[in-house]
């Protein structure tokens, strides 16, 4: 893989680590503005930025950690991120409430720990 191809890929990986903490900061945000401050509710809960976050994790992460388990051979970051976008899945599928956030916050952090294991074996 060439020089540019290998700085793409990390870059997309610094990419994904941003958006599932972006994911994250929305989903607890959402649970303070709207169940505790009662604000907000139709813009952070509207399922479609679910749906498009989910794809764009989706496109992310095949991309970069998929590409990387190809490059490096190591496996890991494509079990544990795959683990984490099935998490985010069942979480656009349960709809809005506690399971929700908890399988949205799971499969995140997975997701971003998926990324950054793939940063450091990938080089």
């Amino acid at each position: 893989m060439t020089q540019a191809l290998l700085a793409l890929r990390a870059r997309l990986d610094r990419f994904g680590v941003l958006l599932s903490g972006l994911c994250m900061i929305h989903c607890l945000a959402g649970i303070f503005l709207v169940g505790v401050l009662g604000l907000g509710g139709g813009a952070l809960l509207n399922p479609a930025i679910h749906r498009f976050g989910l794809v764009l994790a989706l496109v992310v992460g095949a991309s970069t950690i998929g590409l990387g388990a190809l490059r490096h051979g190591h496996r890991l970051p494509l079990i544990v991120g795959s683990s984490g976008l099935a998490l985010m899945l069942g979480a656009v599928l349960a709809g809005h409430g506690s399971a929700e956030a908890v399988l949205t916050i799971m499969g995140v952090l997975l997701v971003a720990s998926a990324h950054v294991i793939n940063m450091r074996r990938g080089c």
